[in-house]
C-alpha cells in the first residue's frame, strides 16, 4: 500500500496554530491522507486550559489547515470512539504525551491501534521562542477578567460537576491551577478556586470573624489571578450590609471574579462547623432576599453570580426552613444555592438535594463536603449537584506538615532528618512560570 492509500490520524486542542502544529501536519502528510480531530470543549476541559475560542471556531481552524484531507470532532480525550471508526494506520502525536499524566491516552491509543496493526508516531515536540511566546499570550487572555469571569457559568453546563479548590495565595493557586492526575487511564484536574475567608484569615494569622478586611481579601485575589487562569468563586460571608455589599459586588465583577458566596446569616460571624454550640442568628428571608436583589441590581454583565448559602441545617432550623428559604433566594435573583451540613453522613443534604430538585431542575446547588467527606462526586451528581468545594483541605493538610517540620528542626537541631518529606527547591521554581 502506497502512503497515498494510507490514513493518518492527528488530533488539536489547541485555539492557535503555530509553528509546532504545523510541524506535526508536515510529518503527518509524509505517511499519508490526514484526518484532523477537534477536540470538543467539554473534552478540552478535562485535562488542559479552557478555551478563548469555542469549538465552532477551532473547527474552522482546523478546516483551513494545508493539506487536511477530512476534519472530525473527538468528543473525549480517549481517541477510542474516532479509532474504531476511521481505523487509522498512524496516529500521530507530539512526543510531550510520552511522559506525565498525557501517557496514559498514548498508551490506549497504541493498545487501540495494535489490535488491526496500526502504529503510533510520536513527533519531537517544538520548543522555540515563538510557540512560548504564543503559549503565554494565550494564558495572559485567559486570566483577562473579561474572559476568566463568565467561565464558571460554562463550566456548570459542560461538567458533570464543576471541582472547585481552596486556595488562599499564589502558590496554592499554582497548585489548583496545574494539578492533573490519571487514574484507571482517565485525566482529571481541578475546575475552579475558592478563595475562603476561614482559610484566607488563617494564612494571616487572624481569627475567622470577617476581622480581615475586603482591601486585604482582595489582595488574595490579585495574587491568585496573577498566576492563573482559572475561574474564582469568593466567600463573602455574610456579605455585611446592603450597602456594603453592592460595593462588593461591583469590585469583584470588575477583577473578573466569577461569584460570590453569601449565607444568610447576620452579627459577628462565627464559623458554620460550630452550629449551635454558639450563638448564630439567622438572617430573615426578606432581609436576605434584598441583598441579592441589590447585589444582581448593580451587577453591569451577566457572567457574574450571587450564590446563596442557606444556614437553616447547620441552625437546626429544619429541612422545610430551607426549602422554602431556597426558593424565595432563587426568587430573588440567586444564580445558584448553597446548602451546608456539619453532619458526618451526606443524608441530610442529599435529602435536600432531591426535594429542591422535584421543583426546580435548573438553579445550579453547590455543596461543601467537610464533615460529611465520605460522598463521592458522582454520587452528589446524581442528585442534581453542580459544584462541589473542597474548602480547606490545603490549610488543613499544610499546617501539620509545617508544624512538624518546626519540630524536628528543634529536636535534632539541624533539618537533615526532614530532609526525606521535603519537596525540592528545583521543583518548586519549575512550578512557577517565568516570563
Amino acid at each position: 500500500m502506497s502512503n497515498q492509500e494510507k490514513t493518518v490520524y492527528t488530533c488539536f486542542c489547541t485555539d492557535v496554530i503555530h509553528e509546532g502544529h504545523l510541524n506535526i501536519l508536515r510529518e503527518a502528510q509524509k505517511l499519508g491522507r490526514v484526518t484532523v480531530g477537534v477536540l470538543s470543549d467539554e473534552a478540552v476541559i478535562r485535562y488542559n486550559r479552557f478555551f478563548t475560542i469555542d469549538f465552532a471556531e477551532r473547527f474552522k481552524l482546523a478546516q483551513r489547515l494545508p493539506g487536511v484531507a477530512n476534519v472530525v470532532v473527538q468528543r473525549d480525550i480517549h481517541y477510542d470512539d474516532v479509532i474504531r471508526k476511521l481505523k487509522p494506520d498512524y496516529v500521530v502525536h507530539g512526543d510531550n504525551w510520552l511522559t506525565g499524566p498525557m501517557r496514559a491516552i498514548r498508551d490506549n491509543v497504541e493498545k487501540l491501534v495494535g489490535e488491526y496493526g496500526g502504529q503510533v508516531v510520536d513527533i519531537p515536540y517544538t520548543y522555540s521562542e515563538e510557540v512560548k511566546r504564543i503559549d503565554d499570550r494565550k494564558r495572559e487572555t485567559l486570566a483577562m477578567p473579561e474572559y476568566r469571569r463568565g467561565r464558571l457559568r460554562k463550566l456548570i453546563r459542560l461538567c458533570p460537576i464543576v471541582k472547585t479548590l481552596e486556595v488562599h495565595s499564589g502558590l496554592t493557586g499554582l497548585i489548583a491551577e496545574k494539578t492533573v492526575v490519571e487514574h484507571n487511564g482517565e485525566l482529571d484536574q481541578f475546575d475552579a478556586m475558592w478563595i475562603s475567608s476561614l482559610c484566607d484569615s488563617t494564612a494571616k494569622g487572624k481569627p475567622d470573624i470577617e476581622l480581615v478586611d475586603m482591601t486585604s481579601r482582595f489582595r488574595t485575589i490579585d495574587d491568585v489571578m496573577e498566576v492563573t487562569t482559572k475561574p474564582i468563586i469568593f466567600d463573602g460571608d455574610t456579605g455585611g450590609l446592603i450597602e456594603h455589599f453592592v460595593y462588593t459586588v461591583r469590585s469583584l465583577e470588575r477583577m473578573g471574579v466569577s461569584a460570590v458566596i453569601i449565607e444568610d446569616k447576620t452579627g459577628l460571624k462565627k464559623n458554620s462547623l460550630f452550629g449551635t454550640e454558639v450563638e448564630q442568628t439567622q438572617d430573615t428571608i426578606e432581609h436576605f432576599c434584598q441583598k441579592i436583589h441589590a447585589g444582581k441590581k448593580v451587577q453591569l454583565t451577566d457572567d457574574f453570580m450571587i450564590i446563596a448559602r442557606i444556614e437553616s441545617l447547620i441552625l437546626e432550623k429544619g429541612m422545610e426552613d430551607a426549602l422554602e428559604r431556597a426558593k424565595a433566594y432563587v426568587e430573588a435573583g440567586a444564580d445558584a444555592i448553597m446548602i451546608h451540613s456539619r453532619r458526618k453522613e451526606p443524608t441530610e443534604i442529599l435529602a435536600f438535594c432531591d426535594r429542591f430538585r422535584q421543583t426546580d431542575a435548573r438553579t445550579p446547588i453547590v455543596v461543601v463536603p467537610s464533615s460529611f467527606n465520605s460522598v463521592t462526586e458522582d454520587e452528589l451528581r446524581q442528585h442534581g449537584v453542580n459544584i462541589v468545594i473542597y474548602a480547606n483541605q490545603l490549610t488543613r493538610s499544610a499546617f501539620p506538615a509545617m508544624q512538624q517540620t518546626a519540630k524536628d528542626i528543634l529536636r535534632y537541631h539541624r533539618a537533615l532528618e526532614v530532609d526525606d518529606r521535603l519537596m525540592p527547591i528545583k521543583q518548586i521554581l519549575t512550578l512557577i512560570d517565568e516570563l
